[in-house]
């Protein structure tokens, strides 16, 4: 069983617990994962949250759909792997699920109408180099004609100056540059050194 959290590297199922260990170490578990996630999410304005996925992350992802959906046999556990090890880092990127929150269901469906587009105007940069923009929805496309989701997987390529100068400490910004949602925040030091750790 896994239980430290290990940054880079895809799941196997000799990473899992099974249904009858997870069930016992759950509680312990999702605290763990929950004081990991805290410095992995970041608030983009008012109603935007990125969460910056890593193997821990995604290793209580699939512990829970196991979990959820009674799934014990090889196939099934396969097919979970399949589905989020992807949402790893490759130690070159960080990879993030893009959640847009609107509590009022007539304001969201506007509102997610004006933000087409809204995935692929994400970006990150790093002490004053060149902003790189999402690479978004990879595994499928997540925006019709009418609105865009509000739920996206985003990948954002980093070069090796960038990588290097986040790990030696430099200023990392988000944010998003779309006409109807503009917003972008400096990651807080524990921030910048969570995400760092997902550069090889």
């Amino acid at each position: 069983m896994a239980s430290d959290p290990v940054h880079l590297g895809r799941l196997s199922r000799a990473d899992l617990m099974s249904l009858e260990q997870y069930s016992s170490a759950r509680k312990e578990f999702r605290g763990r994962v929950l004081d990991h996630k805290r410095n992995r999410l970041i608030a983009i304005g008012p109603n935007v949250t990125w969460a910056f996925e890593d193997r821990f992350t995604v290793q209580y992802q699939v512990q829970e759909m196991l979990r959820v959906e009674r799934i014990f046999e090889a196939a099934g556990i396969q097919d979970e792997l399949d589905a989020y090890n992807p949402l790893i880092p490759d130690g070159s990127n960080w990879k993030v699920t893009f959640l847009i929150e609107f509590p009022d269901a007539e304001e969201r469906k506007q509102r997610l109408a004006a933000m087409k587009g809204i995935e692929d105007r994400c970006w990150v940069q790093v002490a004053g180099l060149p902003r790189s923009f999402a690479i978004a929805d990879e595994d499928l496309e997540r925006e019709n004609e009418e609105k865009t989701s509000s739920v996206h997987f985003l990948r954002f390529e980093l070069s090796a100056e960038m990588a290097a100068k986040v790990k030696s400490g430099a200023a990392v910004q988000v944010g998003i540059d779309h006409p109807s949602y503009r917003h972008e925040v400096q990651l807080s030091q524990p921030q910048r050194d969570s995400l760092a750790k997902d550069l090889s």
